[in-house]
């Protein structure tokens, strides 16, 4: 990921929340988590904004962090030999980057901003603190995000847009 500026901690998690639970696109993020619950995540959550045409996801980048989008829109298109190919646009309350997140292996798409964008991240090792502190909690962000991956991949169209 390139050039992201932190935003203050007067965005809430709860935000995030309801434009998650707004969204009922094909492959929207199932979490119907309680305030309280979101409370509890969001302590593992880090909220940051990218500008109009700021990378998020780069091909090939081997993290493994997923990323919450909470207003904006991303554009997910990977590089190949033939040159730029647009595959998806991926709005408020959904998520990208859970290929990388669960597989090890390397992105297989960019993911840039369309416009200014909201944004949470959870990191790998966050994702594991969480997972020892509320084993409960993790399982069911681990299976909506592989709910969201596996109907990417189904999706022959859009299956490259797993980033």
């Amino acid at each position: 990921m390139k050039s992201s500026q932190p935003i203050g901690a007067k965005s809430l998690v709860q935000h995030l929340a309801q434009v998650i639970a707004k969204n009922h696109a094909y492959d929207a993020l199932d979490l119907p988590f309680t305030p309280a619950e979101w409370a509890v995540f969001g302590d593992y959550l880090q909220p940051f904004a990218l500008a109009r045409d700021q990378v998020l996801i780069e091909q090939g980048a081997t993290d493994r962090t997923v990323y919450f989008i909470e207003s904006g829109t991303l554009s997910v298109h990977c590089v190949d030999e033939e040159g730029r190919m647009n595959l998806a646009m991926i709005g408020a309350g959904s998520v990208v980057g859970e290929w990388a997140f669960f597989s090890r292996m390397a992105r297989k798409s960019d993911a840039v901003a369309a416009g200014p964008c909201k944004l949470w991240r959870l990191s790998l090792i966050r994702f594991m603190d969480l997972a020892n502190r509320q084993p409960a909690l993790a399982l069911r962000i681990a299976l909506a995000l592989g709910t969201v991956m596996a109907k990417r991949v189904a999706n022959k169209p859009k299956r490259v847009a797993a980033t």
